[in-house]
């Protein structure tokens, strides 16, 4: 996962310089004296180790000469957020950027529905910080991706209002049915609920949302297409119906799709997301690697054609 990341001013950090290709855990177990592997783990998932200027939590990443590894004093006994549906890839005194997994709501949408700020508040209770998150954008339940969530009201409005100053990309990768005709192109119209939630597209104004979205083709076999979508505009299953707009559904859609379903969900999954900070004004970019559900469509579709 490539991540460019926003330091921590208030953050202490004991530099560690390496002198041979090794592991980053033996690397830390070895210079760390006195530490347990359980505890130097700790250290890594609560995103207290960094080499050069980038956070690090893999243990097995790949240390050469020469490179700077840097260790949190204050990070090392931080609490841990511990959910398999999601994991905090980046916090600070005012936001909280997560990856969020399929089968957890953003938000409450009834009185026990799981949901990802109920497991944040859960978290910011159990290591004691006096904050609450606060939604300021949405994935769907069924959507898995990076997102980011204002740990104080101030930082939400002034994401929740101007968001498309803050965030200048964001972008999505899906498996659609079928071979895409086309290589890149973009799709606008307009999108419409009706009264059972079903969003429609117009290609004149019907009274909904105009809504853009560009498209461009990664990989794809006789049966399927990997495709890259970023979006101008923001709106209520817009990739879902604009895929399906372009003849080509995403794979595992129960509501807009065609019962394509490969990889046992729906196949979308926001993958970049690059923001300005709103407070430290500080630009600020991530990357989730693609699902592993995903790329093993295409790289079976490889190995029969090497056949």
């Amino acid at each position: 996962m490539k991540k460019y990341i926003y330091n921590e001013s208030q953050a202490e950090w004991e530099k560690l310089m390496v002198e041979e290709e090794k592991p980053l855990l033996d690397f830390l177990l070895e210079k760390l004296k006195g530490q347990s592997r359980t505890k130097i783990k700790a250290t890594l998932q609560g995103r207290g180790i960094k080499v050069g200027k980038r956070i690090e939590t893999q243990f097995d990443f790949k240390l050469e000469p020469g490179m700077v590894v840097y260790v949190s004093k204050t990070k090392r006994n931080q609490e841990v957020l511990t959910s398999r549906y999601m994991k905090i890839v980046y916090e600070d005194a005012h936001l909280v950027v997560i990856e969020k997994q399929v089968g957890i709501l953003s938000m409450a949408a009834g009185h026990r529905s799981l949901n990802v700020k109920t497991v944040l508040d859960e978290y910011f209770r159990r290591s004691k910080q006096r904050c609450q998150a606060h939604v300021v954008h949405r994935l769907d339940r069924d959507t898995s991706g990076l997102m980011i969530y204002a740990k104080d009201k101030q930082t939400e409005q002034l994401l929740e209002h101007a968001w498309k100053d803050y965030v200048y990309d964001r972008r999505y990768i899906a498996v659609l049915s079928g071979a895409m005709e086309q290589q890149e192109g973009t799709v606008a119209n307009w999108l419409k609920d009706n009264k059972a939630y079903f969003t429609f597209s117009s290609p004149v104004d019907n009274g909904g949302k105009y809504a853009v979205t560009h498209f461009y083709v990664v990989d794809r076999t006789p049966e399927y297409s990997l495709v890259e979508f970023k979006l101008d505009t923001g709106r209520k299953n817009q990739i879902r119906v604009h895929a399906g707009d372009l003849g080509h559904p995403v794979c595992g859609d129960m509501k807009y799709g065609n019962g394509d379903d490969p990889c046992g969900r729906l196949a979308l999954h926001a993958f970049l997301l690059c923001f300005e900070h709103p407070v430290t004004h500080q630009r600020m970019e991530f990357e989730s690697p693609i699902p592993q559900s995903f790329k093993m469509i295409f790289e079976q579709n490889k190995k029969k054609k090497q056949k």
